[in-house]
């Protein structure tokens, strides 16, 4: 558990309040309440989407390998207790769940900083049902080549200030990549961010082939 990591975790909601108002509320307000039956969150943070999940959710299980921010997002799950809801310290690259375990997967601002990201998202395949759904909130590369290099020249940086986050990479290509398919994309911004992490990706990937 590193300093900056401690201090990461005390200071992200803050950090995020802006951005968090001006876009990420109304988009979890849109997508998480399409999650419904059993439920695996992964990355789950300081708890952001809590408030969104619907009563058609039967189970939910939120992990999160960060300790200090699985600290707050036990804090935050006991301000709304749910018998049916749990928080696990597991990677998204290595889940400890049996194939075919979920009907629905979340990942919002997560796919950007874990540290294998093609496992991740075999991983989040394999332990989706046939037929189930990847709702996804998540920063990627930009499609405008200037904003591009600059990510890509900055990205370093970024990884350290943002405690892992890669501001670079083509993660709807990925998803696609990893057996699934996308049923529903948009393409927004995130406002009140710094230009490189603004390019948003908002959308459901169904699980509808075989793992990749």
């Amino acid at each position: 558990m590193s300093l900056w990591g401690k201090l990461f975790a005390a200071g992200y909601d803050k950090v995020m309040a802006g951005t968090e108002k001006a876009t990420l509320r109304g988009l979890r307000e849109e997508l998480i309440p399409q999650a419904r039956g059993d439920v695996l969150e992964i990355g789950g943070g300081t708890g952001a989407n809590l408030p969104f999940y619907s009563e058609g959710v039967q189970t939910l299980v939120l992990t999160e390998p960060e300790e200090p921010m699985a600290r707050r997002l036990e804090r935050h799950m006991g301000e709304r207790p749910s018998p049916n809801a749990k928080v696990l310290r597991a990677p998204a690259e290595s889940l400890p769940f049996e194939d075919a375990s979920f009907d629905f997967a979340v990942s919002t601002l997560v796919l950007c900083t874990v540290e294998d990201q093609p496992r991740a998202l075999r991983e989040l395949r394999r332990v989706l049902r046939p037929a189930g759904r990847l709702l996804f909130i998540e920063h990627v590369r930009s499609r405008e080549e200037n904003v591009a290099r600059w990510q890509d020249r900055l990205n370093g940086l970024q990884k350290r200030i943002g405690h892992g986050c890669n501001c670079n990479r083509g993660t709807l290509e990925a998803i696609a990549a990893s057996g699934f398919s996308i049923a529903r994309v948009d393409h927004d911004v995130l406002r009140k961010a710094p230009p490189i992490v603004r390019p948003l990706i908002v959308g459901v990937a169904e699980a509808n082939g075989p793992p990749a």
